[in-house]
């Protein structure tokens, strides 16, 4: 079998491709279509039954890792679950971009960052701050991921966290403010997509020091899309007021900063998807996706056919 990891990176036949890792928890992606396309060559590799440790995608780039079979995942991980899906992406590092499900795994982030192995900030796009006091015994879970990581990862060094309400914030630990940036939902009800990206550029030049010469933090990206409206996209959880547009224009904003500054983006991870028993809602969500991937990955890599439809958005 060939070897897909090599000096800590994921290898792939063409060229500077980045990977997509699918994390299937619960099928939904099974429904959905943003990863298909003319790019794929038509391979269906849901269907492979072969173990999936990546070498069965080797050449597409993408990467479908089954995590179905697992127990004690859904909200909340425990220790058992987590030696499991570890197990599984011990070969992986944080780059490329994460697709983990609904916002029931969130704390997939958390185990993503991790394997970080410098000093690094996280940029949040969240209807909730995922910043609640541990439960049942401390178990990592998608209401407390982002505490865990500022309690556990030492090269953490900041957070700028975007879309939770004012009053949750409020809820959030002293000690844990300190090292987070935070842009409220009432704020971004009162903003221009202009006003916003200035906000995310200021963040990211005085927080994570993207202007200086030496001394830049490396990002991580996690993007719940809850944080959307329910016209653009249809989660498991209660949902906030942002467009997609928005939401996309704030990708652009970051990548073009990271350009400029030489700064390094380390990886991306997007949930937010609908439950199973929902699944006829979850058009908005296979586009949102799509979009959000062609973002990431610029127009010069997303060699993807719209396979996607696009849908009437309402008020």
């Amino acid at each position: 079998m060939r070897n897909l990891w090599k000096n800590g990176r994921i290898e792939t036949k063409m060229k500077n491709q980045t990977p997509i890792i699918i994390m299937n928890f619960s099928g939904i992606y099974k429904e959905e279509d943003f990863y298909k396309g003319d790019f794929w060559k038509g391979k269906d590799f849901r269907k492979d039954k072969e173990e999936n440790t990546g070498e069965n995608m080797e050449g597409k780039g993408i990467f479908w890792m089954e995590l179905q079979d697992i127990p004690g995942t859904n909200c909340y991980c425990d220790e058992e679950a987590i030696a499991e899906i570890n197990k599984k992406t011990k070969h992986l590092t944080t780059a490329g971009i994460h697709f983990i499900d609904s916002g029931n795994y969130h704390y997939m982030t958390r185990l993503w960052l991790a394997k970080m192995e410098v000093p690094f900030a996280l940029l949040v796009f969240d209807n909730h701050t995922d910043m609640q006091p541990p439960a049942f015994g401390g178990l990592l879970s998608c209401g407390g991921w982002i505490a865990a990581a500022l309690e556990e990862l030492e090269d953490l060094c900041h957070v700028i966290l975007i879309g939770p309400d004012e009053a949750a914030y409020e809820q959030v630990d002293e000690g844990l403010k300190e090292k987070v940036s935070f842009l409220s939902r009432e704020q971004l009800q009162k903003m221009e997509d202009e006003e916003i990206g200035y906000y995310i550029r200021t963040a990211l030049n005085e927080k994570c020091g993207w202007e200086k010469q030496d001394g830049r933090l490396s990002l991580y990206i996690s993007i719940d899309k809850d944080v959307l409206c329910p016209s653009d996209a249809q989660t498991t959880w209660s949902q906030g007021d942002m467009r997609l547009d928005t939401l996309l224009s704030c990708v652009q904003t970051v990548r073009e900063c990271a350009k400029e500054c030489q700064a390094v983006i380390a990886g991306v991870d997007i949930c937010g998807e609908a439950d199973m028993e929902s699944i006829h809602e979850n058009q908005a969500n296979d586009l949102a996706n799509q979009k959000l991937l062609k973002a990431f990955l610029g127009s010069r890599e997303y060699a993807g056919s719209e396979t996607v439809k696009e849908r009437d958005c309402k008020e």
